[in-house]
């Protein structure tokens, strides 16, 4: 990419495009394009190709999507599968039908079978049956991917797909009904400490596995791929994991994160219950990030520092507070 190519970042707003924007601003790219929900509906076929034919962009990082953790998903599946699919769909052939020079497709790591062998690798898609409290999002995100490894085959186009580890960082979602697992216990020790009340319930046992990026890394490995890498280099899967590669259980997350909350109230502290007729979801969740760190690139930063950032983030009013629209 040159420094006065022309950018679309899809999701803008969201965590993982603000931290897209921001690295590409920070690098120095001065063309970037960007269009909010109500400027461009990406659900809207017509709407996106018209897009692409007028503002031409020669680079795409598809960060949009329908997103939450794994209550909204287990109530509320059917956006997570018609959403995805239809920004995702829409938004690769409108690139491929108007000559899009490279694309980044982000994808999640959730598009792994539920007992695949741990650390995932990508060669373990479509290897066995997915986890089924997040099914609906992790097709559509499969379905994506596979579309675009199967342009670069029949139409030789430049899509490559990254596959991140769970996330957190500056501009989270922090509504309770639909925010992922830290950003929720973000909000719910600072109430439990604001209130008074020094006690929080958390979903399931505790016991499973999970390995957290800060949003800014992930931005800058996608960037750093998008400049370094063509999709012939992820081959044979057309698509890499982008994680930490280290892992902790949810109950030492909470610990850490309630840890950080905490610290500034010496001599409290908050109690734990855990609600086990909730659900855990994939017992263990950790990416084999080898072919990442072959190809040049690895996380930064220490998960402690990233929650303190990000506690200070959610303080600034930075994040959503409620469900995004």
């Amino acid at each position: 990419m040159e420094k006065t190519s022309k950018i679309f970042v899809a999701g803008h707003r969201g965590l993982v495009g603000g931290a897209i924007y921001r690295n590409l601003q920070a690098r120095g790219y001065s063309n970037i394009l960007t269009r909010t929900h109500s400027e461009l509906d990406l659900c809207c076929q017509s709407a996106v190709n018209d897009f692409f034919v007028s503002e031409k962009p020669e680079y795409v990082f598809l960060a949009a999507a329908h997103v939450g953790g794994i209550g909204i998903n287990s109530e509320h599946p059917a956006p997570f599968i018609y959403e995805n699919m239809m920004i995702g769909f829409n938004v690769v052939e409108a690139a491929r039908k108007n000559g899009v020079k490279k694309l980044m497709n982000l994808g999640s790591t959730c598009i792994y079978p539920k007992m695949a062998p741990q650390p995932l690798e990508e060669k373990s898609l479509l290897t066995g049956p997915l986890e089924p409290t997040n099914d609906a999002y992790a097709l559509a995100k499969i379905s994506v991917i596979k579309l675009c490894q199967k342009y670069n085959f029949e139409y030789g186009t430049n899509f490559l797909s990254v596959m991140p580890t769970n996330l957190y960082g500056p501009g989270d979602n922090y509504d309770l009904a639909g925010s992922h697992v830290l950003p929720a216990m973000i909000r719910k020790f600072d109430e439990a400490k604001k209130s008074g009340t020094d006690e929080v319930t958390l979903w399931g046992d505790g016991s499973p596995l999970r390995e957290f990026l800060y949003s800014e890394d992930l931005a800058d490995a996608v960037v750093y791929l998008m400049e370094t890498c063509d999709a012939k280099d992820l081959l044979p899967e057309s698509f890499v994991n982008v994680g930490t590669g280290k892992e902790l259980t949810i109950q030492q997350i909470a610990l850490m994160v309630r840890d950080v909350v905490y610290a500034d109230a010496p001599g409290r502290e908050c109690r734990i219950t855990w609600d086990t007729s909730k659900p855990n979801g994939t017992p263990r969740k950790l990416c084999n990030v080898s072919k990442l760190t072959a190809l040049g690139w690895v996380a930064k930063m220490p998960l402690e520092e990233g929650i303190r950032l990000s506690y200070r983030d959610y303080l600034a009013g930075g994040g959503s507070m409620t469900k995004r629209q």
